[in-house]
């Protein structure tokens, strides 16, 4: 069996071992195995651009004398002594080769610059001697093989572990990102139950302002059809009369009837936080939480629960236990300023 036939039966590409072949000259099978597992991993070059190997075994002409050169060895030293010399040898390490092209190879490979010329013959390899080479071979290759395979899991568990902190990292971002969203949804739905709030309670200071209004409106009515015009004519005048200033209202009263006889209230309210006053007509059976609530009808700042109301003219001020007393108890009757805060 031929050294290519032997090295496919290994499973080795047929292009490979033809490579390896012509770059050891076909010396033999251990030099083509060398090769082999020397450049393993090296892309086949094209044949028709290597250099053709040269069919003797002996060093000839100018460039075995440059391989020589190379190596260290003088030719003709054997020959000189009468001797014929058959081989040559690594003086580094005793290997013997076929010719210079085979210790050169063996030169790049261990880094050896020491060859001589020897005597000795190499004796072709028997088929016991081919069989150990092969399992040698087997060996290296599945070294390789191994190693190969070492590398590459130790490569694909760090790509993993990569992969995964990359993964958790992109996890804590998007809950980082939910949980702020969360918040911000809380946010905005707190501020619109506060606005549904404050709405509602304009709505409702509303509807009571206007139930006050016909309630007024019947009062009015009522008093013209029993004839009472001085009630009637006092009620018209407070709702038709511009505002008056603070010392003009807190003056004593011209009308004959006694403070608990005005049926009606006007008011003129301030607000701490400024802005235009509000002006309003209650009647005097209201309590001061009516007014409260009107308040807090016409402007969005102030609570109906947190409200407190002073009087400048004479100095009073009312605590949320006076919520519950009309406005002729409290003597504000027939009109008062108020500031609310």
């Amino acid at each position: 069996m031929s050294d290519k036939e032997v090295l496919i039966s290994m499973g080795f590409d047929p292009a490979r071992i033809d490579w390896a072949l012509r770059a050891t000259n076909n010396n033999g099978l251990q030099p083509a195995m060398d090769f082999i597992l020397e450049h393993n991993d090296d892309p086949i070059p094209d044949a028709t651009s290597a250099a053709p190997a040269t069919s003797s075994a002996e060093p000839q002409g100018e460039d075995d004398e440059e391989d020589a050169s190379a190596l260290g060895l003088q030719l003709g030293a054997v020959a000189d002594a009468g001797v014929e010399a058959r081989s040559i040898k690594c003086s580094q390490c005793g290997k013997i080769f076929k010719n210079t092209a085979l210790a050169n190879f063996h030169a790049e490979k261990s880094g050896h610059d020491q060859f001589e010329e020897s005597t000795d013959d190499i004796k072709p390899l028997t088929e016991e001697e081919k069989k150990q080479k092969l399992e040698e071979l087997r060996e290296k290759m599945s070294e390789k093989r191994t190693r190969k395979a070492a590398e590459e899991a130790k490569e694909a568990k760090a790509n993993e572990l990569i992969r995964r902190k990359a993964g958790k990292e992109a996890a804590q971002i998007k809950e980082d990102m939910k949980n702020k969203q969360i918040l911000k949804d809380l946010e905005a739905k707190r501020r619109e139950k506060e606005n549904d709030k404050k709405a509602r309670a304009a709505v409702k200071a509303k509807i009571e302002a206007d139930k006050r209004e016909r309630a007024q409106k019947a009062a009015e009515e009522k008093a013209i059809r029993d004839g009472t015009a001085t009630a009637a004519s006092t009620t018209a005048a407070t709702r038709t009369a511009p505002a008056p200033a603070v010392a003009a209202i807190t003056a004593p009263a011209t009308t004959s009837l006694p403070g608990r006889e005005f049926k009606d209230t006007r008011l003129q309210i301030r607000l701490a936080s400024g802005g235009q006053p509000l002006t309003t007509t209650l009647p005097s059976d209201s309590t001061l939480r009516h007014v409260a609530e009107f308040v807090a009808g016409q402007s969005l700042t102030v609570d109906v629960d947190t409200v407190t109301f002073t009087q400048q003219f004479p100095r009073k001020q009312f605590s949320s236990s006076d919520f519950s007393r009309t406005l002729r108890d409290l003597g504000l009757t027939p009109s008062a300023v108020l500031i609310a805060s």
